[in-house]
């Protein structure tokens, strides 16, 4: 066995402590929990509850569960992968963490990486209960052929909004006012994006914006998955290319925010 490969597991096994770590830490702070994981669930069971039964004639009467249940997966994701992700970082930069780390054998990288996981281990539990709730309580169709679409876009938007979520922790100078600086980024891109209804009526110069950003490419791409018409295996190109280059733009905010937490530490 090589140096650089037993380094290598070291490694790992130093993230997967803390992935477990961070989640006994998460677990424990009720708020930010509920904020993951009741929020989105809360909206499904509303939005599913107030609709159900309908059906949306701009989409040649597609169920309405079939759009929502979709298009509330695609706001946790958001939700979770970036404004939380934002608001750990952000406080992590702030509040001395990164300092207190540098100091010990942990490698910074590995923390992040550790970090990361708990992040997507619970936008994984998160998209979990919603599916199954969706399914088995709405109604919501669900078919084994379009579960590689499913499983495509869900990946690219984990990768997508983790990504720049870190990126974004960069320009968040007080945590205590973060959340109401990202829900004005997010919150509009939220209602342009077919997430809580659709929006195909709507001028063509709104939708073009929706377009340019993650958030739309992520939900119209989960909705194609749950609609019962979907041929093939569900993957929608046009929008698995937004959001492949949304998490290469993510992927640069992210090493800039790690060069400046290198620059202060």
């Amino acid at each position: 066995m090589t140096t650089t490969t037993f380094t290598l597991q070291q490694d790992i096994g130093l993230a997967g402590r803390q992935v477990f770590y961070q989640q006994r830490a998460f677990w424990r702070n009720r708020r930010a929990a509920v904020a993951s994981i009741i929020f989105p669930l809360m909206f499904l069971v509303v939005f599913g509850s107030l609709n159900h039964g309908q059906s949306l004639t701009s989409r040649g009467g597609l169920s309405y569960i079939d759009f929502c249940v979709p298009g509330i997966i695609a706001y946790a994701v958001v939700l979770i992968g970036f404004n939380t992700t934002a608001m750990n970082f952000a406080a992590l930069r702030t509040n001395g963490t990164v300092k207190r780390i540098r100091v010990t054998p942990l490698p910074w990288s590995v923390y992040v990486l550790g970090t990361v996981g708990s992040t997507l281990l619970v936008m994984t539990i998160s998209v979990v209960i919603m599916l199954a709730v969706g399914v088995s309580a709405l109604g919501a169709t669900f078919r084994a052929a379009t579960v590689p679409g499913l499983v495509v876009t869900l990946l690219l938007g984990c990768a997508c909004f983790t990504t720049l979520g870190i990126g974004a922790a960069r320009h968040i100078a007080r945590p205590e006012n973060g959340m109401g600086i990202l829900m004005i980024v997010t919150l509009p891109l939220m209602f342009i994006s077919n997430i809580f209804f659709p929006l195909d009526n709507a001028p063509s110069w709104l939708q073009s914006v929706a377009g340019v950003f993650p958030v739309r490419p992520l939900a119209d791409g989960l909705q194609v998955a749950f609609d019962p018409r979907t041929q093939g295996a569900g993957i929608v190109w046009h929008d698995t290319r937004t959001l492949i280059i949304w998490t290469v733009v993510g992927c640069v905010s992210m090493l800039q925010y790690m060069r400046s937490t290198n620059q202060r530490a």
